[in-house]
């Protein structure tokens, strides 16, 4: 398994981490992974774009990113390989025609990318299903004594995130049959801002929400407020906080701008302001409502009272929770 940590920018200015990944060296180290036949597993944190680089990679080799499987707890061997249309199973026996194909069969009868979203929520034994797959490019069919063998051009690109809950790790086995890029989150404050600002404009032209003030300086509040708890401590590294249960990823961040301004024009001033954000904010930050309001109610204290030109943020979460 070889292991790519990567950074940087996009040409537009934009860091590769959160939806906007247009690094150079990211893009040709998967395209370079995925030329080999070597599958391509993306892992990092939530919100660090996975998804969104799997479904443009998918899109630019194979035409189309719909051959997708979501895995989950409840994900089986059936749904990775295989299923029976039983009422014609009853009838006739086994037989090609009662066969249910997947999107990952599919995918390889038509030589085509396979998107496994989410690969570390299913268990560790599904998950093996994988490896002749990967190792052979072959899918056996006991039961009618064959086999489906991949078309060229077929591939997977998986995505996997180790902070959640409910992570199963993949097996040695496994590993050994995918290389890994690892996207980072945004390494700054300016960074990250900057793409949660982006994001949130288009978001919010794509919607056709009315057109509201600049918004910049409300979305610096709620990208400060979610790297200091998601790293519990400040920014100058003077004050340590109690962490979120939460990822509050830069994905999220965005969610609480695009609400915010859905919020802002809808039922409030019409301008982005603490009034709009603050029951976004805290729906994001706010997971477990013993744990995650205790940290939240500690750093409004401690850090938010006390911060200049951020009393109306404080006042306005205050009445929230």
């Amino acid at each position: 398994m070889a292991t790519y940590i990567l950074g940087g920018q996009a040409a537009d200015g934009t860091a590769i981490s959160a939806k906007y990944v247009g690094n150079r060296r990211l893009i040709e180290t998967a395209i370079a992974t995925l030329a080999t036949d070597r599958a391509l597993l993306l892992l990092g944190l939530p919100g660090t774009a996975k998804s969104w680089v799997s479904e443009h990679l998918a899109a630019a080799i194979s035409g189309s990113s719909r051959r997708v499987i979501q895995c989950t707890a409840g994900t089986d061997e059936n749904q990775i390989r295989y299923g029976w249309n039983y009422a014609m199973l009853l009838a006739h026996g086994p037989s090609r025609e009662a066969l249910v194909p997947t999107p990952l069969l599919r995918a390889m009868e038509e030589g085509t990318i396979v998107r496994l979203e989410e690969l570390t929520r299913m268990g560790s034994d599904v998950q093996d299903t994988l490896i002749t797959i990967l190792s052979e490019k072959l899918l056996p069919i006991p039961e009618l004594d064959s086999a489906i063998e991949a078309q060229r051009g077929f591939n997977v690109i998986a995505t996997a995130n180790n902070r959640d809950k409910g992570v199963n790790d993949l097996s040695s086995a496994l590993k050994r049959r995918f290389n890994v890029v690892v996207l980072p989150s945004p390494a700054t404050l300016e960074e990250e801002t900057g793409i949660v600002v982006k994001r949130v404009a288009e978001l919010g032209t794509s919607l056709q929400l009315p057109p509201i003030a600049p918004v910049e300086e409300e979305l610096i509040r709620v990208v400060t407020i979610f790297r200091e708890l998601r790293e519990g401590k400040t920014l100058n590294g003077k004050t340590k906080l109690k962490t979120s249960s939460g990822s509050l990823s830069t994905a999220e961040a965005i969610s609480v701008g695009v609400s915010a301004w859905a919020t802002a024009v809808h039922f409030g001033s019409g301008m982005l302001d603490a009034e709009s954000l603050a029951s976004n904010l805290v729906g994001a930050v706010v997971k477990d409502p013993v744990q995650d309001t205790i940290a939240l109610q500690e750093y409004l204290e401690s850090v938010v009272r006390t911060r200049s030109g951020w009393s109306d943020l404080y006042t306005a979460i205050r009445e929230v929770i």
